[in-house]
């Protein structure tokens, strides 16, 4: 009970009318906001949510990376249905975090990047987030790791009662702790690791010894072992014989566009030094060191998962848990001659996402045909599986129908994505982008002949049909969503 707020405010040895108190509005919240499965219906299913921070859709190796070994996320894969067109709500961590835990796009809370992060959380965000939804229909809702939410939120204010602040080994020991103990009621665990995330720290270290500046971020040593360790080269191997057998080439988009939008410079690259730093200045090698160090973090948090993945295993939770495994955004990993994130090319935009375990019919398999909205679609999903009524309004819908053999006869044909200076609408083969600012402010790509996003079609007139049916659609989101933020620069279409 001391997890409970209110004994936190009041007392840690709550009185008999406390206790009734609480009771009253927990059953109050649960009639209100949620319809729980009846006595005589199946157990319902444990939920673990896995999150890892800023790991892009391909770097795994069941995603067909060859320079990375993650067999943990592939053990999960083959037990369950890979997506492969899953999109973050918004390719930064606070925004993402947010539409994640509350079922709602970033800017319904006026956000549009981490800036934005101490601003008060409002009251809807706190109430309605993830953490309550599952407490008040019976569940035991754990989280341990990262949050990086809005200011005013913490596991407690949003429902869950917080298993550690490390976001590291000592989070998936902490899990594994969890996990091994005998459960009374059905858990929602989260498990909110932060690697690969410490790859920031690369290009942030070159920028501020190149500029003669004091280091960022001072009290982040773990962070900088972490990374040092993932830097170095195989044990005995010289530098000449690294870059010729070991490192990862340069991707295929390691160009910069030549009509790429003026915005992106402005308002994504230069506002960021050292984003701006090493996209002029970094070196091929140097490039080719950055992605090495990004596959040996990724391999670093895959270890810990596989903690996870063994304990489930070996106590059997296993055949009552769903496993839902997604990061908040992905990483440039050198496409474009960028790294870091918040930008709307696919490497920032597009995110893992593995559903596995109970329930899942169609396992092994990857889906490379739906649009997912892993911000607006996660909370939906978890409520499927446990048989809880999502709250009204969430614009987001359950998944949990894709990874039955009988998927449904329809599925939205789009996904949206927002970013502070710009908004994204996927279709099935198209992606359509509009910035705020510019006079090259569309972007139209052919994904299907272009994944790598080199060749801007939105001014070819053979196209102009389906250019604006994408401003319409993507007019009519904004409308449909209330997006304030981008109302001012979103056409209308002609």
């Amino acid at each position: 009970m001391k997890s409970n707020v209110f004994f936190q405010t009041v007392s840690h040895r709550p009185t008999i009318l406390q206790t009734f108190v609480v009771g009253l509005l927990v059953a109050t919240a649960v009639g209100l906001t949620a319809t729980i499965v009846g006595a005589a219906d199946p157990p319902r299913p444990n939920l673990l949510v896995i999150i890892t921070d800023q790991q892009q859709a391909s770097m795994m190796s069941c995603a067909g990376e060859k320079h990375v070994k993650t067999p943990a996320m592939d053990r999960l894969a083959a037990i369950g249905v890979r997506f492969e067109r899953a999109y973050a709500a918004n390719p930064v961590c606070v925004p993402s975090r947010m539409s994640m835990f509350t079922g709602y796009f970033p800017s319904r809370f006026g956000m549009r990047s981490n800036a934005e992060h101490r601003n008060p959380a409002p009251r809807e965000a706190i109430d309605g987030a993830m953490g309550w939804i599952f407490r008040r229909a019976g569940y035991d809702t754990v989280y341990g790791g990262k949050t990086h939410w809005m200011r005013g939120m913490t596991p407690q204010t949003t429902g869950f009662r917080e298993l550690t602040l490390d976001q590291r080994g000592g989070l998936a020991d902490a899990c594994v702790q969890f996990l091994e103990k005998k459960h009374d009621k059905p858990f929602l665990l989260v498990a909110s690791f932060i690697n690969p995330h410490d790859i920031c720290y690369m290009a942030i270290d070159d920028y501020t010894r190149a500029e003669g500046k004091p280091i960022m971020y001072p009290k982040s040593h773990v962070e900088r072992q972490c990374l040092a360790r993932a830097m170095q080269l195989p044990a005995g191997v010289a530098r000449a014989q690294f870059f010729e057998t070991y490192a990862p080439p340069l991707p295929g988009n390691f160009a910069i566009p030549k009509n790429e939008p003026e915005c992106i410079g402005e308002q994504y690259v230069r506002i960021r030094g050292f984003q701006d730093f090493v996209r002029r200045n970094w070196s091929p090698e140097r490039w080719r060191r950055h992605r090495w160090a990004y596959r040996r973090l990724t391999e670093m948090v895959d270890a810990h998962i596989g903690k996870l993945v063994d304990v489930l295993e070996r106590t059997g939770l296993d055949k009552n848990t769903v496993t839902i495994f997604a990061s908040d955004h992905g990483d440039m990993d050198g496409s474009h001659h960028l790294e870091h994130k918040s930008v709307l090319y696919e490497e920032a935009a597009r995110v893992p996402l593995i559903i596995a375990g109970k329930g899942v019919e169609r396992r092994g398999e990857a889906d490379n045909t739906h649009l997912v909205s892993v911000g607006l679609d996660l909370i939906p999903t978890l409520c499927d599986f446990a048989s809880i009524r999502p709250p009204e309004g969430l614009p987001g819908r359950s998944l949990k129908p894709l990874v039955l053999k009988n998927e449904p006869d329809k599925w939205p044909d789009q996904v949206v994505v927002e970013s502070r200076a710009g908004r994204m609408l996927r279709t099935g083969r198209f992606k359509y982008v509009v910035y705020e600012s510019g006079q090259n402010r569309e972007v139209l790509i052919d994904l299907e002949n272009d994944p790598g996003e080199m060749n801007n079609l939105a001014g070819d007139p053979k196209l102009a049909d389906i250019l604006n049916d994408h401003r319409r659609r993507l007019r009519q989101w904004v409308v449909r969503s209330n997006d304030r933020i981008a109302e001012p620069y979103v056409p209308e279409g002609e």
